[in-house]
């Protein structure tokens, strides 16, 4: 059986590959591994959510999830004057992460391992604010993870941040919608295109 990505330590052996790509004008190189998501090429929905993106006025963003990194390396290289939060459950995927920030020369970025908010609960109480949170979200968690991670982006968000996410229409997005509606208060499709649904909620 394969690792499902949404673990902390996958057991698959591991199968390093390498890829490069343009993401909004910028060239990335990505080292990647199995049991981690998408790890041959960009995926199309987390493709979509970065193009779509807006990252005007922001000052303390999170990338919810990050994988190998592809979502907060960008805004990184990006927003080159700000300190961007990393985070994801797999330890494999933190790891590639910071690797990647290395290949990239990028180095105003703050990755650490666990899940959710978790590895942020020192500096939150410490002072800490983030004003927007972008993620794709491991649907194959199920559900209940989903509308967790989303819960506590509400919770740990300034009053006005916002919540960015992409989910396939197939994979309940009309229906992921409605909930962030429920939380938030506040919730519209950005973006559509090849299947997905960029969403954007506003505390």
């Amino acid at each position: 059986m394969v690792d499902h990505y949404f673990t902390v330590t996958p057991e698959s052996k591991h199968n390093l590959t390498k890829f490069t790509t343009s993401i909004r004008g910028q060239e990335f190189v990505f080292q990647t591994d199995a049991g981690v998501f998408s790890r041959e090429r960009l995926d199309l929905g987390s493709r979509l959510l970065m193009e779509s993106l807006e990252l005007k006025k922001v000052t303390t963003p999170l990338d919810l999830g990050c994988g190998y990194g592809p979502i907060g390396l960008m805004m990184a290289k990006e927003l080159p004057h700000l300190k961007i939060y990393m985070s994801d459950i797999n330890i494999r995927a933190t790891e590639l992460a910071r690797e990647n920030a290395s290949l990239n020369g990028i180095e105003n970025v703050v990755i650490k391992q666990g899940d959710g908010f978790t590895p942020w609960v020192q500096l939150l109480n410490s002072g800490l604010k983030f004003d927007l949170v972008v993620t794709n979200p491991p649907l194959r968690a199920g559900k209940e993870t989903v509308l967790r991670l989303f819960k506590e982006a509400f919770d740990y968000l300034i009053p006005y941040g916002n919540l960015w996410t992409v989910i396939r229409t197939s994979q309940g997005a009309k229906s992921y919608l409605q909930e962030l509606k429920v939380i938030f208060g506040c919730s519209e499709v950005v973006a559509i295109k090849g299947g997905y649904r960029v969403l954007k909620a506003q505390k």
